[in-house]
């Protein structure tokens, strides 16, 4: 793997920026977005850093990427996201319309603004759950996060189709139970690990995989298509397992990636 071009979306701390620090130490080039930076973000000193870049505003996000000029990334991994308490009992509906809007919609608009800045046979890698799994909830809670992470694996399969005929590779990646903010620095992965694992697939994996779910086990990884049905993720084989599921179901665990 020579120096890629790589665009990381929500950087500033937990998963995505173990990721910006470990694709710097391998010698990248990396354009960290983020809504604000923090100091450990800019210890790292990526290419660029990005800040006030909004994945729920693609006018906002088309001015952040002129930053850009005329740079095209070889990969673009989404991490952003959002998670808020809700429950069937204690149903919000601007809470689940929230997260709906930044891990379900989020996702789509970036790709859509990204498009032009991407390279030739470039790849991009989405953060998201196996808590989207409709088969496999089997504990209730977290509702509004389930429900938006059932979108974004739809959507993200949906992506893959029409970005294949470009040469653009998508893939669907569940981190597990790791250890940031929003989980309360709970968790039996380490960001540092997950990002290790992230990169080792997407390295790994070409346009044949694209539209494909990974699950990431430590610093390896198994993977499996998702099935084209309502049941999203249903046919997961045994393969892997939910990390956290149940631990994290209810619990009142909140916020970004």
């Amino acid at each position: 793997m020579g120096v890629l071009k790589i665009g990381v979306v929500g950087s500033n701390r937990g998963i995505g920026l173990s990721l910006v620090w470990q694709l710097v130490r391998f010698r990248h080039q990396v354009y960290a977005f983020c809504r604000n930076a923090s100091e450990e973000l800019s210890s790292v000193r990526p290419k660029n850093i990005i800040e006030n870049f909004d994945v729920t505003n693609q006018a906002a996000m088309r001015v952040s990427l002129r930053s850009l000029g005329s740079v095209k990334l070889d990969w673009l991994i989404h991490v952003a996201g959002l998670l808020r308490p809700v429950t069937f009992s204690s149903f919000n509906q601007s809470s689940v319309f929230e997260q709906f809007k930044v891990n379900a919609v989020g996702p789509i608009l970036t790709v859509q603004v990204f498009l032009p800045y991407l390279a030739q046979s470039s790849k991009i890698g989405i953060l998201t759950s196996k808590l989207g799994s409709i088969k496999q909830n089997t504990s209730g809670g977290s509702d509004g996060y389930r429900m938006s992470k059932s979108e974004l694996n739809m959507a993200g399969k949906s992506m893959s189709g029409e970005l294949r005929p470009k040469g653009i590779a998508l893939f669907l990646l569940h981190p597990g139970f790791v250890r940031t903010d929003m989980t309360g620095f709970r968790g039996n992965t380490d960001p540092s690990d997950w990002a290790s694992a992230l990169i080792k697939i997407i390295n790994a994996k070409s346009l044949r995989d694209s539209g494909s779910f990974f699950i990431l086990m430590g610093k390896s990884f198994l993977g499996d298509s998702l099935p084209s049905c309502s049941d999203i993720m249903e046919d997961i084989k045994g393969k892997g397992e939910i990390y956290g599921a149940q631990a994290m179901a209810g619990t009142g665990y909140r916020g970004y990636y």
